[in-house]
Parts: C-alpha cells; structure tokens; sequence
C-alpha cells in the first residue's frame, strides 16, 4: 500500500498543486480521482469539509489532511524537503507569504472570473449566486478578472524580483500554488503579462513531466470546456 492517499478531482487547480508537489518531490502515494464520489458518508467521515486534494496518512492525528498548501507543507517538514520549503526563516516566511497572498487575494477574484465559464459553483453570497439577472453576473465576472491584474503584478514584482522562483533558484510549493492557478486564466483567454508567460514555461521546464502530466488533465479541461462555450462537438 502507498505511504500517501491522495484524492484528487483531475479538473482542479487546487488539485494540481498537490498533484505536481507529490511527483516533483518524487513521494511515493496512491492518487484516487474522486470525480462523483464525494459528499457520501464514507468520505465526509474522512473529509467533512468535503474537499479535495485529500491526504490520508496513518501519521495524521486525525488520519487526513485537506487544503494544498497545508498538505505540501506537512510534506516538506515530515520528509526534509528544504528544496521545496526552506527552513531558513526569512526564506521561509516568503513563501508562506506568497502562498497566502494567493489564497487570501488572487484566488478569490480568479474564481470569480473563472468559474462560471468552468462551470464550477460559486459561493454563497457572490453575484454568481445571488438573485440577479445574467448582465449582473456577467459584469461581476468582468470586474473581477479586471482586478486580477494589480496582484499579479504585485507577485512580479515583490515576489519574484531578482529571481526566478519564490524559492529563488528552484520553484519552492508557493511558485507550485501560483503556476497551478495560473493554468485556469487559460479559460477566459486572459492576456498573460511576458513575464507570466515566461514564468510559467520556467515552472515546467523545472520539474518537466511532474508538471506536464497532471497539467494536461488541467488543460485538456479547459480545452473542452471553451469548445463547448464555442458550439465545438465533444
């Protein structure tokens, strides 16, 4: 049996983040695609939050693990990964602060954006859900992939200022975060800044098919989704 389940949706951003981390890491683990077959009381009784990725461990305290950045930093503190996560403090806390910068700012407004054209559920109390006509969700949309842009320079400029990665000469689990979210502007054709687009191919080139292979799963989602939005047969 692997050392790690992990329980995936192959569609997912937040997914992929967890998916290029156990492979880049070279992690040995089972990777179940739980597509349909969550929210059943076997899995809530793992998961109640009901979310994916899923890390279960018999090492956990409570057996499982959910959210990417906490499951890549459990990782990388229980196998010595320093290449991914420093243990240098300041080092570190760049990191953690790209990661969060990222699920607290950037990620809300690129689900905003994103969603409806991926035909993913939004969250309670967003225009996308509210009781408003289809021109209020639609600007709602706009005004949010409009807003992207501002933190994503603020990435470029702080976080990566002077290097390659967040983690400076090698991608650290913050520049795995952000290169997998990234992947989902592809599906509102998002004009990627140079630097984003170089960004991106320097994340792949790095890790080579650790990235590819579960991006694919991303990218053929995407793929599909805009050919369906442009009358495309399946």
């Amino acid at each position: 049996m692997a050392t790690n389940t992990l329980s995936i949706l192959k569609p997912s951003v937040n997914n992929l983040s967890a998916r290029i981390f156990i492979r880049a890491a070279g992690l040995e683990f089972e990777e179940l695609d739980v597509w349909g077959k969550k929210s059943t009381p076997e899995f809530l009784a793992k998961d109640p939050a009901d979310l994916t990725p899923l890390l279960e461990e018999a090492g956990l305290p409570r057996g499982s693990l959910w959210e990417s950045c906490a499951i890549m930093q459990y990782l990388c503190n229980k196998h010595g990964l320093d290449r991914f996560y420093p243990t240098e403090p300041a080092e570190r806390a760049m990191v953690d602060s790209a990661m969060f910068y990222l699920i607290g700012t950037f990620y809300p407004l690129l689900a905003r954006a994103t969603y409806p054209t991926l035909g993913f559920a939004q969250y309670a109390g967003e225009a996308a859900t509210a009781d408003v006509d289809d021109a209020t969700k639609t600007k709602a949309a706009k005004d949010a992939e409009a807003a992207l842009a501002p933190p994503l320079e603020a990435f470029h400029s702080f976080f990566l200022s002077g290097r390659p990665f967040v983690g400076g000469d090698r991608p650290s689990i913050a520049d795995i975060r952000w290169a997998a979210t990234l992947e989902f502007l592809r599906s509102i054709d998002y004009q990627f800044p140079a630097w984003a687009e170089e960004y991106l191919s320097r994340m792949e080139e790095a890790l080579g098919d650790a990235y590819t292979e579960p991006a694919t799963d991303v990218r053929e989602y995407v793929a599909y989704v805009k050919s369906q939005a442009a009358g495309v047969p399946a």
